[in-house]
């Protein structure tokens, strides 16, 4: 059940309101049976039928929700979202400035021992890959990741002030670049998850490299541009 929902159980406890919660937990449903076969099995496995099997409703009430495909992964992409939003709230909360950065560096890299890293990579990967035909997934995708490019950038200017904004950008798209490669590399392909300890170590002497060498001015574009 989200927090929306456990609210509203307390706030709106009768008539239509009863109606939304109701309809709350059955999308809620719906998309964790569809994540649950996108990370199982892999995008190649995802139906209305099978989706409706693993949530205990009907395939009618599944297409109700979900009239096609891109609305059913737009909701998986905002799942996701949430699994990362609710656990870097709870791990942030309370971090001083100085730890800040790390701390966001190493969840993304599954190095620590709470928060955890959501176990999502083959669902994220068949996220993407879906994302190469729809328009709707593609452009959830884009701006999630362009929203953790201006956290990660800012957390990085607050910790190296000496660092352009330009050049803060252009590490958090790095890194994002780093992170979703190392982790389609292990869901995918199947190489050892452990290589996140080189691409975080990768991350750190790319922060010392631009920290010692300033890079800002050398490209004509803004580091997390939209091509035509």
């Amino acid at each position: 059940m989200t927090s929306r929902t456990w609210l509203e159980s307390f706030r709106c406890p009768r008539g239509e309101n009863r109606n939304i919660i109701k309809a709350d937990d059955k999308r809620n449903a719906i998309v964790r049976a569809a994540f649950d076969v996108l990370q199982q099995q892999g995008l190649q496995a995802l139906s209305f039928s099978v989706v409706a099997e693993r949530s205990g409703l009907s395939r009618q009430l599944v297409r109700y929700y979900y009239p096609d495909l891109d609305a059913l992964m737009v909701g998986v992409c905002d799942y996701l979202a949430d699994l990362y939003r609710t656990s870097l709230i709870n791990g942030v909360s309370g971090l001083d400035r100085a730890n800040r950065l790390d701390f966001f560096l190493d969840f993304y890299f599954d190095l620590l021992d709470s928060p955890r890293k959501p176990r999502d990579d083959k669902a994220y990967d068949a996220c993407f890959a879906y994302a190469a035909g729809s328009e709707g997934v593609r452009d959830n995708l884009r701006t999630q990741y362009g929203l953790l490019g201006q956290v990660l950038s800012h957390e990085i200017e607050l910790r190296y002030p000496g660092m352009t904004t330009a050049e803060a950008l252009a590490l958090s798209y790095l890194f994002v670049c780093l992170m979703y490669g190392h982790w389609k590399m292990v869901a995918t392909l199947g190489h050892d998850q452990n290589h996140k300890h080189i691409t975080r170590d990768a991350m750190s002497r790319l922060l010392a490299s631009y920290e010692a060498q300033p890079a800002d001015g050398r490209w004509s574009m803004r580091p997390w541009s939209v091509g035509p």
